[in-house]
């Protein structure tokens, strides 16, 4: 999976790199289908915003998620607990359609 970071109106430092690494690459376990992932971690006040968006293999799907936190890290995990259901459920979108027919 290729992971790209951007930051708006931050500097995105080593540990914060790690970290949403480790997150996001926890998703692959649960879909190994995730051609690339797109993370935008934004400060504006009091506000830490984390945005992904995931591009998955056949068919051009993209699955997108958002949190908005007092912490960025607590927005990072928020955003990866939304991403995390969404695979899940696009999985088993993908392993039950037409099954009832």
């Amino acid at each position: 999976m290729q992971l790209t970071i951007t930051g708006k109106h931050i500097e995105v430092t080593d540990s914060l790199r790690a970290y949403v690494t480790e997150k996001v690459t926890r998703l692959d376990k649960h879909f190994d289908s995730i051609v690339s992932a797109h993370v935008v971690l934004d400060v504006a006040k009091n506000n830490h915003t984390a945005e992904a968006s995931l591009n998955i293999a056949g068919g051009g799907k993209a699955i997108v998620a958002s949190a908005t936190e007092a912490d960025l890290y607590a927005a990072i995990d928020m955003m990866t607990d939304k991403l995390d259901r969404q695979v899940i459920r696009h999985k088993e979108i993908l392993k039950n359609h037409h099954r009832g027919l």
